[in-house]
């Protein structure tokens, strides 16, 4: 791979800033809040923050805190970040985040992954950690036409075997990264050692039966027409999205925000607390100023090219699944019965707390998590 190191365009920073400082907001319904998108009075005051209070010199410093490079693979540029911590080569484990995540989402488990004793953990769970950016997002580049999750997931397996030299590996993923593992255990099953998901993005091929199952998919339905416009606006349209939204940093900001709270686990804590504006703003930054907020959106039009929700008649996924069911706003998780359709289950844990993005929502609990799994998927022969 090539060096890389985060560095913000000083010209775009202060393109960005002036549109912040003279963006006038809409007209809002009295007492608006969160339901009818982004909490108008949040994002005013995230603005003024986002103006007299971040400081996004110290952002990029803090995304530069970990090793990262450049990989051209298919003649596209993919952003990653390695981190060899203490497992020295080996134990590797592919993150993948999702949308509108980004490899940010996992800065708070890389040390405890990578370095677990010093972190109260064992040396011999450390992982060798590898965090793509997808394509279309943050620093990688924009393919040529939108992929979807099962391109993506063809490009990482090249990427960790004949860039980095894993010929097998662990893969781990939410959201699209639930995808892009997904796929991976379905056509590169050669190269993955086990899996490990907190989001079911690839269904079985197969129909509800038991009363659990029908109860899920009402459940499911239900989730998608409350929260699920963006989507079908992303998968359909994206162009119409990236038009309005060009040069439009307050609107994209809001579009990102907006997905972050509906999609925590609030009942604990205030969503302030569940992510800092610093957080959100270093993440909507990794769309914002890299140009990639109507990029990023391809993947949703890409994956209804792939047919990537569903998979193929008469496949299943017979790499060894772990499943965190983390209680996530964005959908209810499905009945164990109903994954094992799909997947080879060899690890079940209904999670207690933390939402969609469980790796910045409750890193403690992704890292024991994880930990435990990798002990439990560990080859036959192959010491920690």
């Amino acid at each position: 791979m090539r060096a890389f190191t985060v560095a913000w365009e000083p010209d775009r920073v202060a393109r960005v800033r002036e549109a912040v400082r003279t963006y006038r907001m809409p007209p809002v319904p009295e007492g608006a809040g969160w339901r009818y998108g982004c909490d108008p009075e949040f994002l005013a005051e995230l603005c003024a923050y986002w103006l007299d209070g971040f400081d996004a010199a110290a952002a990029a410093a803090d995304l530069n805190r970990f090793p990262q490079g450049i990989a051209t693979v298919e003649g596209l540029d993919l952003h990653v970040v390695h981190v060899v911590g203490e497992a020295d080569g080996r134990r590797p484990l592919l993150l993948t985040h999702g949308w509108p995540g980004s490899v940010y989402e996992f800065w708070s488990v890389i040390e405890p992954l990578a370095f677990p004793s010093r972190h109260g953990g064992r040396r011999e769970d450390a992982f060798d950690l590898v965090i793509p950016a997808l394509p279309g997002f943050g620093f990688s580049g924009t393919p040529a036409a939108p992929v979807g999750p099962r391109t993506a997931a063809r490009l990482f397996d090249t990427l960790m075997r004949q860039v980095l030299g894993y010929p097998r590996y662990r893969a781990q993923g939410g959201d699209w990264g639930a995808g892009v593992s997904a796929w991976l255990a379905l056509d590169h099953a050669a190269s993955l050692q086990a899996i490990h998901l907190n989001y079911l993005l690839v269904q079985p091929d197969a129909e509800p039966e038991s009363a659990a199952e029908r109860a899920w998919k009402q459940a499911f339905d239900a989730s998608q027409r409350r929260l699920g416009a963006y989507a079908q606006l992303q998968g359909t349209r994206p162009l119409s999205l990236a038009f309005a939204m060009a040069d439009a940093p307050v609107a994209q900001l809001a579009w990102l925000v907006e997905r972050f709270h509906d999609w925590a686990d609030l009942r604990e804590r205030p969503f302030g607390q569940v992510f800092t504006r610093d957080r959100l703003l270093t993440n909507a930054l990794l769309y914002i100023l890299t140009g990639a907020f109507p990029t990023a959106t391809w993947i949703y039009a890409g994956a209804q090219e792939e047919e990537a929700r569903r998979m193929p008649i008469g496949r299943r996924v017979e790499v060894p699944t772990a499943f965190a069911a983390y209680p996530d706003p964005r959908s209810p998780n499905p009945p164990r019965d109903w994954v094992e359709r799909g997947y080879a289950v060899t690890r079940w844990r209904e999670m207690p707390r933390g939402g969609h993005f469980a790796a910045m929502e409750v890193p403690d609990l992704f890292v024991a998590d994880l930990r435990a799994w990798g002990r439990e998927s560990e080859p036959v022969g192959q010491g920690g």
